[in-house]
């Protein structure tokens, strides 16, 4: 068949104007869909989809997903949520608000037009894991009083509708647990490791480092987060248990920070510290399940997608700003 602008998938990605939701509507708009993006603007950007207004099949709406909404769609991704902690702990009411009212008014759409809806979830659903790796069976370790809560908190109740909405609607959901990502279009400000360092680098800041530095985390690159939504989003399952979508390569803090430095510093040092309330001291993902029912695994190095990341960050901040080349240590994915 012919794909046209006529008989094309129409999808809605709720916070397309994010991170990564930017990045999801240029997979879909790529591969021929017509694209509905819903953002607020609250912590997304216009910059982010600018390349995509005016093209035939994206459409921006500008709305709050707490309030409901209605639209004739054959997908649903939910993606909208303040995702890292400055921006969650901001007002975290909202951020509560955002992760329920907007997972009802997704799955009330689904329920309606009979759309396949995708969650994005969390690694926070773990909390500070006294599993390792962590497998989807693992039901975490998560404190629901402290102020990360709101967040944390917030992606378990989703999850918790979405499947109460395939048990009693019969909605067909789509649950992806999403650790660590980054890559071009993070908000230098958001406070996430990988774009603190380069932000801090580049300017010849000091790098700063909560604890000691011996904490792990795992990142994926952006693409191939994007990749793995979209595997599950289209594939067919036989049951409907969450996916951790990560990379499994488990880098400390301190690794990626003296990376950093030493490739993209202008003269900065690091600075440690005290450790925030409930930060995790380990995360990593199983991703046993991605690999055997997507087919997927995580394909860009590290070295790469962190190349990537600071040129974006580089042009940004400094069009002019020259980076160091210097390979890369860290190895895997």
């Amino acid at each position: 068949m012919i794909v046209t602008a006529q008989n094309s998938p129409r999808i809605l990605v709720t916070g397309g104007a994010g991170f990564l939701g930017s990045h999801l509507c240029d997979r879909l708009i790529a591969d021929g869909a017509r694209v509905i993006c819903l953002d607020n603007l609250y912590t997304g950007s216009l910059a982010n989809i600018a390349h995509l207004r005016g093209h035939e099949r994206f459409e921006f709406v500008e709305h709050d997903v707490i309030e409901p909404y209605s639209f004739e769609v054959d997908q649903i991704y939910n993606l909208a949520c303040p995702a890292s902690p400055p921006h969650y702990q901001r007002d975290p009411i909202f951020t509560m608000k955002t992760s329920v009212f907007g997972a009802i008014n997704a799955l009330e759409l689904a329920k309606r037009t009979g759309a396949r809806v995708f969650q994005a979830s969390t690694s926070e659903v773990y909390g500070d894991p006294k599993v390792h790796p962590q497998p989807e069976s693992y039901w975490g370790h998560v404190n629901p009083i402290g102020v990360r809560s709101c967040y944390d908190e917030g992606k378990r109740a989703a999850e918790t509708l979405f499947f109460d909405y395939q048990r009693v609607h019969g909605v067909d959901i789509r649950v992806a647990r999403i650790f660590n990502t980054y890559g071009p279009r993070m908000d230098p400000n958001d406070g996430r490791v990988v774009s603190n360092f380069i932000v801090q680098a580049l300017r010849g800041e000091a790098i700063t480092i909560y604890g000691d530095g011996t904490q792990t985390r795992s990142f994926c690159y952006v693409d191939d987060l994007v990749d793995g939504m979209d595997r599950l989003m289209n594939c067919h399952l036989d049951s409907f248990d969450p996916v951790n979508l990560g990379n499994p390569v488990e880098l400390t803090i301190k690794q990626v920070a003296e990376r950093v430095l030493r490739s993209y510093g202008v003269g900065g040092s690091i600075e440690y510290r005290p450790l925030p309330s409930d930060d995790p001291t380990q995360r990593q993902p199983d991703i046993s399940r991605a690999q055997e029912l997507l087919d997927w695994t995580p394909m860009t190095p590290f070295a790469d997608g962190l190349e990537r990341t600071a040129s974006y960050f580089s042009r940004l901040l400094n069009p002019k700003l020259v980076l160091s080349r210097e390979p890369m240590e860290i190895r895997g994915g």
